[in-house]
């Protein structure tokens, strides 16, 4: 790199300016680290040194197949060790990693490889029917798919598989480190609250701050024992296999998120630390009595997706954890905003202290700005009565959605990442989500939209007209509820639309209730949404 002189004559170079990019926490744990144990699956223990060269040898293997820098590679996998390879592997060539949700439908998750252009897509032996399905379903050039067998599973024999591509790599093959810390390093659909997702594209700058933030966050210490409880797929993991490998941590993989599985990994592996919805704290609490495992130290909990009731905080953490509110979406990698515990609420306890925690917080350590803004974009008063939409602004923002600059200079309005989501601040800062904007529903950390599953039902020959809200529920936080106006003369059942939706949608985006009325409307014909939401809190 030549010299960039400023006003004082002095500029970057080599010796004093390189990219941000979390790909160098892997770089330095495989030297300073090397022999610590840096992941575990089952039977697999890798050390530093090892998930480093299978990093080296995955990078090669595909730039071997012709994947170029800028080039998108897909997965569809669960929390296994190849998922983590690929968070450094798929960079380390200097390709844009792409996780897909393994939960979505095969239509939208064919509009997913075509968008994004993916070239090769590791796929786990339990979804090859959803990437078949998918790829019968685009018009344009397909991925190339690369079966990862799992432990447990058999390789299906049709595809090149995951430890055979790593064969045909060099393990001390050099990274193509970035140039520009402004390069792309993932990729990531939204659920699609709006109709189709929108690819939410990260850089190497943001994702290493993130990674620094969120061990801010949590008061980490060298070598936590860190849980992948959230899924990979969303928001990378909240940027946390990128973070562990910067404190020499051991990433203990979790594929089917149980209360069993949670336990045995605390017990075994010494777990310090997950993050999860607030569902996986209610699968704790309701824990069967043989599913539990004593453990002596505090577990830290990083909890998001949907705002925690106070009731469910309050019964959580004398199971022996400690909780941490995070809010934060897709667009801005993850956690963004953290329910800081302040020195002066030690006192504090029972429902007092369970409110304070459910707090949404204030703003991370590597975020400039978090605030709650009015229509006009102006701050609203501090006074934990006025609302406003959350709006944020700095590196751990987005550098926007991918081919879309409309839907990019929405969101950016005012030079503000606007959330779409509700809330007041209090007079300390500290913010508190009081209601999702517009009819976004959060099931199990995941988003659903209403208008997507009104227009599966409205495609059934007895449907008049329908909305869709949300319910609350004790497991999911929230599922979708369906009002439904029926044709004269035609007849349905409950179990026939549910049926219907779940014949076209994935399962948590399917109605768990429906409800036979006449629906509510202004003098103008649109539905009062809010007045079936009060009834689907009583049902």
């Amino acid at each position: 790199m030549g010299w960039l002189a400023d006003e004082t004559g002095l500029g970057k170079c080599a010796a004093n300016f390189v990219p941000l990019t979390p790909l160098s926490h892997l770089r330095r744990a495989a030297d300073v680290f090397a022999t610590r144990t840096a992941v575990v699956w089952k039977s697999t223990r890798l050390s530093y040194a090892e998930y480093a060269r299978r990093v080296s040898a995955l990078a090669s293997a595909l730039a071997r197949r012709g994947v170029q820098p800028g080039d998108v590679v897909a997965t569809l996998l669960p929390n296994i060790p190849a998922q983590a390879e690929a968070h450094f592997g798929v960079p380390a060539c200097g390709a844009v990693l792409n996780t897909i949700n393994t939960r979505l439908d095969a239509d939208t998750v064919a509009y997913i490889f075509g968008h994004a252009g993916a070239r090769i897509v590791l796929c786990d032996t339990a979804f090859l029917p959803l990437a078949e399905e998918a790829i019968r379903r685009m018009e344009g050039p397909a991925p190339q798919i690369v079966e990862v067998v799992d432990e447990g599973f058999s390789a299906s024999g049709h595809y090149l598989t995951y430890e055979a591509l790593l064969a045909e790599g060099d393990p001390e093959a050099a990274w193509a480190m970035p140039v520009d810390e402004w390069e792309s390093i993932a990729i990531n659909y939204t659920s699609g609250t709006t109709g189709r997702p929108k690819g939410v594209v990260y850089h190497h700058r943001g994702a290493y701050l993130a990674t620094t933030a969120n061990a801010l966050g949590w008061r980490m210490t060298l070598f936590p024992v860190y849980l992948t409880i959230v899924p990979l797929f969303h928001c990378n993991g909240w940027c946390h296999t990128w973070m562990v490998p910067m404190l020499g941590g051991t990433l203990v993989c979790c594929r089917d998120i149980t209360a069993r599985a949670i336990y045995d990994a605390i017990a075994d592996e010494g777990v310090t630390h997950f993050g999860g919805a607030p569902i996986v704290l209610n699968t704790i609490i309701n824990a069967k009595d043989e599913e539990r495992r004593p453990f002596a130290h505090v577990v830290e909990v990083f909890t998001a997706g949907a705002p925690p009731p106070a009731a469910t905080l309050a019964a959580f953490e004398p199971l022996g954890f400690n909780v941490t509110q995070v809010y934060g979406l897709t667009e801005t990698y993850g956690p963004a905003t953290e329910c800081l515990w302040q020195p002066d609420w030690e006192g504090e306890t029972g429902e007092a202290r369970a409110a304070l925690k459910a707090r949404t917080g204030i703003a991370m350590a590597m975020l400039e700005g978090a605030e709650v803004h009015d229509p006009h974009g102006q701050p609203v008063a501090r006074d934990a009565a006025h609302l406003g939409e959350i709006a944020m602004r700095g590196n751990l923002v987005m550098k926007g959605y991918y081919r879309n600059p409309e839907a990019t200079a929405e969101a950016f309005r005012g030079g503000w990442f606007r959330s779409g989501d509700i809330a007041f601040q209090h007079p300390d800062g500290y913010i508190k989500i009081t209601d999702r904007a517009k009819d976004i529903i959060i099931s199990g950390g995941e988003n659903v939209s209403s208008v997507e599953v009104e227009g599966v039902l409205m495609r059934h020959p007895a449907v008049l007209l329908c909305a869709v809200v949300a319910k609350p529920d004790e497991k999911w936080g929230e599922v979708p509820c369906a009002f439904v106006e029926v044709k004269p003369g035609q007849s349905v059942t409950e179990a026939d639309l549910i049926s219907h939706c779940r014949a076209q949608l994935a399962g948590f985006k399917t109605p768990k209730h429906v409800v036979f009325a006449e629906l509510p409307k202004t003098s103008t014909g649109k539905i009062q949404k809010f007045e079936l939401r009060a009834v689907a809190k009583l049902i």
